[in-house]
């Protein structure tokens, strides 16, 4: 019982984080980029405080029923930004949408050096998801949790459907009226809602087996 309360706490600290800093980079590089509605917002920022205020359930309701269902942890956010501005600058938009996976992908490649510097200098042996014991026992979990679910929000936020990320990626393509066609389109409620359904149903195919890899990648797994 201790053991699952202490899983679910470092799961939920990673997974908060994680989902932050994968929001404030949105917000960042759209204030950068001249949007400051998440600035405003107070997005811009590690603070989780007005992360989890705009999206309670997201940070909150779901990570914990999840986490009690499944053994593992899922949530989201979201960052706010002026459509009339990724209108007018959509390969801008396009930027700010790629900021957020590449968020996940700087913490998979911190993660993936701790991991591999523990194992060579002895302070993690096996799995450290199963030693839980001690300062470096809880840095191995942390830094286990973060390799795992950042790979997973990296490929997942990059399929491209509304509303995920990856939709963003044809904005660096088109132009003119093409672009702000395809912006409107990918809004559209329905469209996002057949996005979902669609990436919820081939993440099993497309996550799993990348997942599978990248796992297949740190020092212990052989």
């Amino acid at each position: 019982m201790e053991q699952n309360l202490t899983h679910g706490i470092v799961w939920y600290v990673v997974l908060l984080y994680s989902t932050v800093f994968h929001e404030a980079a949105h917000a960042w590089v759209a204030y950068k980029l001249g949007d400051d509605t998440a600035h405003r917002g107070g997005q811009v920022s590690l603070d989780p405080i007005p992360h989890i205020m705009r999206e309670p359930i997201g940070l909150i309701v779901v990570p914990i029923l999840s986490y009690l269902a499944n053994g593992w942890m899922m949530g989201w956010a979201s960052a706010p930004y002026d459509p009339q501005w990724a209108l007018q600058y959509p390969k801008r938009s396009a930027i700010m949408s790629m900021a957020g996976p590449a968020a996940n992908l700087i913490l998979v490649v911190i993660s993936f050096i701790v991991l591999t510097l523990g194992v060579r200098s002895g302070h993690f042996e096996v799995s450290p998801y199963q030693a839980v014991t001690g300062v470096w026992g809880m840095v191995g979990v942390v830094m286990f949790i973060m390799f795992l679910l950042n790979t997973v929000l990296l490929i997942f936020n990059l399929l491209p459907v509304p509303p995920l990320d990856g939709s963003a990626i044809p904005l660096f393509f088109l132009k003119g009226s093409k672009a702000e066609e395809y912006q409107l389109f990918i809004r559209q409620p329905q469209v996002a809602l057949a996005g979902m359904f669609i990436a919820f149903y081939s993440s099993g195919y497309i996550v799993s087996p990348i997942l599978v890899r990248a796992l297949k990648l740190l020092p212990w797994v052989h």
